[in-house]
């Protein structure tokens, strides 16, 4: 799409108040709504309840992971039972706090279900298609200078502590290669070849070429300028009110600041997003879950390319003089209470896959809430109202999911054929099972 091309959607009065699309959330996934959009020549207005890139936004503080590492469901076989997997223990790298929350229940309840090797399978061919469509995306538009230093490609090491950890991951190599990923088995001396600084210890590595990363929150601040260099109105410290809805259509938007009168309406305010669709009358099935990450001085003994520490669930990637540790997922609710316990179990497995980085001082500790869909698969897609859109459920890929994810909104409403196949993320999907 180019930006000759007809606005996707009819044209308001011209009033600032009356934007073709008001999209809901300046996290990455609004971001790549409102960019995607506006390229279709759509006027649009992003709004944002704190200030873009801020720490209130899951966009600010976790790894940044994008490229094809990663697009395996949170939903895997073998997960359905919460407390043979010891989730229901507050040490566990998935943390599920019992409740007797209905919603909660059902979420549990559907996640079991999609924790199949059919239904895994499903997803992860749908969540590596958006991820090689995302960086396609990325690569083009980190062509601008001023985006270009935050965007890194070096390549990911998946590190494993066990030998039978390391040898099922190595039997796995050549179905993940076919399936897209260029993974390998790292031979012996490689590994101190890719990291000659770094001391590990483990029991063996791979290696995915295509590991890459976007240094947060240095990115969105910049593609936030970006936007507005190319009209987007970006209007931050905006919170969400309340819609009005007459004959199954938004007439109206209402926020702390004023209203809008828009054409379209996108949520994709993260884990804020079922508040949001709930104004309008609209359900989601999604659970914030929590993730971590702790900022460090990058140690003499860091690493220079993103690390996975596979049995412990955990990422590192280099940030210039800062190192950022990400991982631990909890099911708590809305809650960003930081856990003192949960930080001192990721500096302890650190220590036990990079010893030399077990006494480093940590600048920053921060948690934040990943929008999460029972199967791992985002919802993107029209709802029960005729204008109104999500683009929500990005898990913990979100960084890696949103650029096609936004190009697949802009699409819809466009009423182009998309390049993303929307089946599989219809976001009513939930709604007729009965879990």
């Amino acid at each position: 799409m180019t930006s000759e091309q007809a606005a996707p959607v009819p044209k308001g009065t011209g009033d600032r108040s009356d934007p073709d699309v008001v999209v809901v959330g300046g996290g990455v996934a609004g971001l790549f709504c409102a960019y995607h959009l506006r390229r279709a020549g759509a006027s649009v207005t992003v709004l944002e309840r704190g200030a873009l890139g801020g720490p209130q936004s899951c966009s600010y503080g976790n790894t940044g992971f994008v490229g094809t590492h990663g697009a395996a469901p949170l939903a895997e076989p073998g997960m359905r039972s919460l407390r043979s997997l010891g989730m229901l223990s507050a040490d566990a790298p998935f943390y599920v706090k019992p409740s007797a929350d209905r919603e909660l229940l059902r979420w549990l309840r559907l996640f079991g279900r999609a924790c199949t090797p059919a239904a895994a399978a499903a997803g992860f061919r749908t969540l590596i298609g958006m991820k090689k469509r995302s960086l396609e995306i990325l690569l083009e538009l980190c062509e601008s200078p001023s985006i270009a230093a935050t965007f890194e490609s070096p390549g990911i090491v998946l590190a494993y502590k066990t030998a039978h950890g390391f040898a099922d991951a190595s039997r796995a190599v050549s179905r993940t290669v076919a399936n897209g990923v260029p993974l390998r088995v790292l031979g012996p001396g490689e590994l101190e070849e890719l990291e000659p600084k770094t001391r590990f210890d483990i029991r063996g590595a791979l290696y995915n070429p295509d590991g890459a990363y976007l240094q947060v929150p240095e990115f969105v601040v910049e593609f936030g300028q970006v936007l507005r260099e190319m009209g987007v109105e970006i209007r931050e410290h905006t919170d969400l009110t309340g819609f009005e809805v007459t004959a199954g259509a938004i007439e109206r938007l209402h926020t702390n600041r004023g209203d809008f009168h828009p054409g379209e309406v996108v949520v994709a305010a993260g884990a804020w997003s079922t508040e949001c669709a709930r104004m309008a009358g609209v359900g989601l099935t999604l659970q914030p879950i929590k993730g971590y990450s702790v900022t460090m001085d990058m140690p003499p003994g860091g690493p220079s390319r993103p690390v996975l520490l596979s049995e412990g669930r955990m990422a590192m990637v280099p940030l210039g003089d800062r190192l950022r540790i990400g991982g631990r997922l909890e099911l708590i609710g809305m809650s960003t209470a930081i856990s003192e316990r949960r930080v001192r179990g990721m500096l302890r497995t650190v220590g036990e896959y990079l010893p030399d980085l077990a006494e480093t001082r940590t600048r920053e500790t921060w948690s934040g809430l990943r929008p999460c869909t029972p199967d791992g698969v985002p919802l993107i897609g029209r709802t029960g109202l005729r204008n109104l859109v999500v683009a929500v459920g990005y898990g913990h890929i979100g960084m890696g999911l949103a650029p096609a994810g936004g190009e697949l909104i802009s699409h819809i409403l466009a009423g182009q054929d998309p390049t993303t196949d929307p089946t599989p993320l219809q976001p009513d999907r939930f709604d007729s099972i009965i879990s």
